[in-house]
């Protein structure tokens, strides 16, 4: 039998994704990969079912049939009464889910409320572990006592925006991680400002400066490309890649990138490296859980 190497991982059951795209996932034959890797499995989510908090509640007791442990989550929008039902149940560990499309606005009422009125005791300590699913405002992150929290931003900003995440710096340079982030668009090959970031190229030359010093702090470049166009016939050699998308219609000369240094603005896999190191620092920033709530009113009060 070949030995794995021990890892911890933490495993969502896919619902959501499930959800939006009008598939259904089996809960035997979850539960069966479940019980297949638990030796690398530290904490793996029950098989919600969004929209409808009675079917969620059934596959987790379905699941500990089973002989596990699935961690139970509550919905955006559900009715408090299946929240107080995992309390009651002593539960010690519950995600929140169902956050992905709404504000953070709204979500800040949500969060309010809950942790303020059934999460926390009086003194704010939390009474229970709590995971948030999908949550990327930092605004929300710092808000609240998360025990964890999960997100796939990271890699969709990389990939697609051709972005990465890095610290507000002090005057002298000093990353600020209690702030949130600049998203700062460094592709070569798109130099379109994504909502809420900016190009790097759209910064001073000082804190350009600092940008590049970050990212050589991490022992990456920023990298070099050039571009060229080339007939529709043509063959990519090592250190090139297309650049845009490509119609039969169109035979106009397609354009080329051509490498001269990788770096941040032409290899995804790096920004992705360095958004990860982003979130292990900021991470490490925060202090030990638990952390009590201090909520500061606001003009909406707190309410569900």
């Amino acid at each position: 039998m070949i030995q794995r190497e021990k890892v911890d991982l933490f495993l969502d059951s896919g619902a959501f994704s499930a959800w939006t795209q009008g598939t259904e996932i089996n809960i035997n034959e979850y539960i069966a990969f479940v019980q297949k890797h638990q030796d690398i499995i530290e904490v793996y989510a029950n098989l919600d079912v969004i929209g409808d908090p009675k079917a969620t509640w059934k596959n987790q007791k379905i699941m500990e049939a089973a002989g596990l442990t699935p961690l139970p989550t509550f919905h955006y929008g559900e009715d408090i009464k299946w929240l107080e039902r995992y309390l009651r149940s002593g539960y010690d560990y519950i995600a929140l889910g169902g956050m992905v499309p709404i504000s953070t606005s709204a979500l800040k009422y949500w969060l309010d409320g809950l942790f303020y009125n059934y999460l926390c005791t009086p003194s704010g300590v939390p009474k229970v572990k709590v995971h948030g699913f999908g949550l990327t405002a930092l605004s929300l992150i710092l808000r609240y006592p998360w025990y964890s929290i999960d997100s796939t931003t990271w890699v969709i900003v990389a990939r697609i925006g051709g972005a990465i995440y890095v610290p507000k710096m002090s005057k002298e340079g000093v990353p600020i991680y209690n702030k949130t982030p600049w998203v700062i668009t460094t592709s070569s090959r798109n130099k379109k400002i994504l909502r809420k970031s900016h190009h790097i190229s759209t910064f001073s030359p000082k804190w350009k400066a600092l940008i590049v010093e970050y990212i050589e702090s991490h022992g990456y470049q920023l990298g070099r490309s050039n571009f060229k166009h080339v007939p529709i016939d043509y063959q990519l050699k090592q250190g090139e890649k297309w650049a845009g998308r490509f119609s039969k219609s169109n035979m106009e000369p397609r354009l080329v990138e051509v490498i001269e240094e990788p770096g941040v603005v032409n290899t995804y896999r790096v920004r992705e490296e360095l958004n990860i190191i982003y979130l292990q620092n900021l991470e490490r920033s925060f202090p030990e859980w638990p952390v009590p709530f201090k909520p500061q009113k606001t003009n909406y009060g707190f309410g569900l």
